[in-house]
């Protein structure tokens, strides 16, 4: 299979792979689920065992198609698996749809920043990547510290030439701390508010 042939697969991989995470949202949405924490968590229940799954690609997701604030998720993460569990499956989930998101842009280029995100955030941050390594640096940077919008990062380190063992590698060893600090913190935010009510 030639290289032009096998990209050509690759973009139309990643548009049917985007316009399918945009009907899971568009669902997920007409369900309510996005509502709130509570409506999020009676859906993720109803699945049962398959609830982890459910809750990984929902993750996911959310990241390709930013819709909700992450640090919903993460919290919510905590609160139906545990500590522990719930940032195992926020990290995971999280991951997948960080590689998902700079798959796309890889395949797709720019245009999809701008049918995404907006024009003000694009211009913000897409000064970074005059500099390559400068780059890399910075990305690396907000992945690890929750300062910047890592879904649209994502994207935009995929409109780069940035490879992907480095993405790789900034993702799986960055996200941690910044998962950890939006799962566990939130959570202890939820629950000192939650003792003043009572």
């Amino acid at each position: 299979m030639s290289r032009t042939m096998t990209r050509n697969y690759l973009s139309a991989f990643s548009v049917v792979s985007f316009i399918a995470c945009i009907a899971l949202s568009v669902y997920a949405y007409n369900m309510h689920i996005f509502t709130s924490q509570a409506a999020l968590q009676t859906y993720i229940s109803g699945f049962g065992p398959a609830g982890t799954l459910v809750f990984i690609i929902f993750q996911a997701v959310q990241v390709v198609v930013p819709i909700l604030p992450g640090g919903l998720g993460c919290l919510a993460g905590v609160l139906l698996f545990g500590a522990w569990k719930g940032l195992l499956y926020n990290y995971v989930g999280i991951c997948i749809g960080s590689i998902a998101a700079f798959f796309i842009a890889k395949n797709c280029g720019k245009p999809i920043l701008y049918s995404l995100f907006k024009e003000k955030t694009i211009s913000k941050y897409e000064k970074w990547t005059g500099n390559e390594s400068r780059f890399a640096t910075w990305f690396a940077l907000a992945i690890f510290f929750p300062v910047a919008p890592d879904d649209f990062l994502c994207y935009l380190a995929g409109t780069t030439q940035m490879g992907w063992k480095k993405f790789t590698a900034i993702i799986l060893l960055g996200k941690p701390f910044s998962i950890s600090l939006y799962s566990l913190g939130l959570n202890i935010i939820l629950q000192n508010a939650l003792a003043l009510l009572h």
